[in-house]
């Protein structure tokens, strides 16, 4: 198959970047019951990025969060953290932060083994509008998070506003060659861009993304899951071709008719020459409960790739977790595998992934 030759891309999450952000938890949001813990594990989060590369830490009390931290960090890591204050309502950095795009003097091919490093680009800043999960949530705070970090010089790239149009970037999940994949039951929820048809959606994307082909998947939303599907709880992208996805074959019976669904539409797709690709399996957790015992929407899907490492989501299962390091460890066997507990992310329907997002 010929090259759908790109002018603008998403990065693939493996590619290297310049900083991850955090938004930090404060006692006005849904985590003022477990805010003691949450503060712990995020601080964890914090250390494991900071340790590898730049992080950044949006705070609505910033002094409190510069005086945690660096009480909590070393030298080398609180020198590598930017805090930035700012409202807030939540901490889901994912679907509130920027979405990075490169864009090219000239065409170049998807396919070049260079293209991540060599190819000279602009860094695009891509601020879509974020309505809280389809209005679920409040969200004014958290929609003008973007602007307020950009105006204080602590991202770096090219503005662009894209506030006509809801976009999580949870949603979403690239291969760095022009796929976007993403999940039917999210992007064509009646509560997002409601006045646009798929193949306008999917006009969109590629438009605003760089994308050559979206990829939609059908199947698959966790119980429990608030945010109509996002693909980063369900199968995700990673080098050589390769798809993880949440195995069908230990799904619990809550989930197993959907994600059973999904196992049979992942074997059917096919990468952009026309091939299978690699398909790899993470175990799926235990299922774990609030304290009226509804289900939350527990993955190990939910980890994040940064430089050196990769943070994985665990959840107090010592068989399931382990896999799930093992797995990725012989994906990324030249990244450290980092182990966070997870279950105080949980207990608010999120993981790893959720809380985070990475620059380029």
């Amino acid at each position: 198959m010929k090259d759908d030759f790109l002018t603008r891309r998403m990065p693939a999450e493996w590619e290297h970047q310049s900083m991850v952000q955090l938004t930090w938890p404060h006692k006005d949001t849904d985590w003022a019951s477990t805010y003691d813990d949450i503060v712990e594990t995020m601080t964890e989060m914090a250390i494991a990025i900071a340790e590898n590369q730049k992080l950044l830490v949006v705070s609505q009390i910033k002094r409190q969060t510069i005086a945690h931290l660096k009480k909590a960090m070393t030298e080398k890591q609180f020198c590598n953290t930017t805090i930035v204050a700012c409202r807030t309502n939540d901490t889901w950095a994912r679907d509130h932060g920027f979405i990075t795009v490169f864009e090219y003097p000239h065409a170049v091919s998807p396919n070049d083994p260079s293209i991540a490093e060599q190819h000279i680009h602009k860094v695009k800043l891509l601020d879509f509008k974020f309505n809280g999960w389809g209005n679920k949530f409040e969200a004014n705070f958290d929609n003008h998070i973007n602007s307020r970090i950009y105006e204080t010089g602590a991202v770096k790239g090219e503005y662009e506003n894209h506030d006509d149009f809801i976009l999580e970037g949870g949603s979403i999940e690239s291969d760095g060659k022009g796929t976007i994949f993403t999940t039917a039951n999210c992007l064509l929820a009646k509560n997002r861009n409601k006045h646009l048809t798929k193949e306008q959606i999917e006009e969109q994307l590629k438009k605003r993304l760089g994308a050559t082909r979206i990829v939609w998947f059908n199947h698959g939303s966790l119980k429990g899951d608030d945010t109509d599907g996002h693909i980063d709880t369900l199968v995700r992208c990673a080098p050589n071709e390769t798809l993880i996805y949440a195995s069908h074959k230990k799904a619990d019976k809550q989930n197993i008719k959907e994600i059973s669904k999904l196992y049979h539409e992942i074997h059917k797709i096919r990468n952009t020459y026309g091939r299978p690709f690699k398909l790899v399996s993470l175990p799926f957790p235990e299922p774990i409960t609030d304290n009226e015992g509804n289900q939350l929407p527990a993955t190990y899907i939910n980890y994040l790739v940064i430089n050196k490492a990769v943070i994985v989501p665990i959840y107090g299962q010592p068989i399931n977790d382990k896999e799930a390091c093992d797995v990725l460890a012989r994906i990324y066997p030249e990244r450290e595998i980092i182990p966070i507990d997870a279950r105080p992310i949980i207990k608010q329907h999120g993981s790893v992934h959720c809380l985070t997002m990475q620059y380029y």
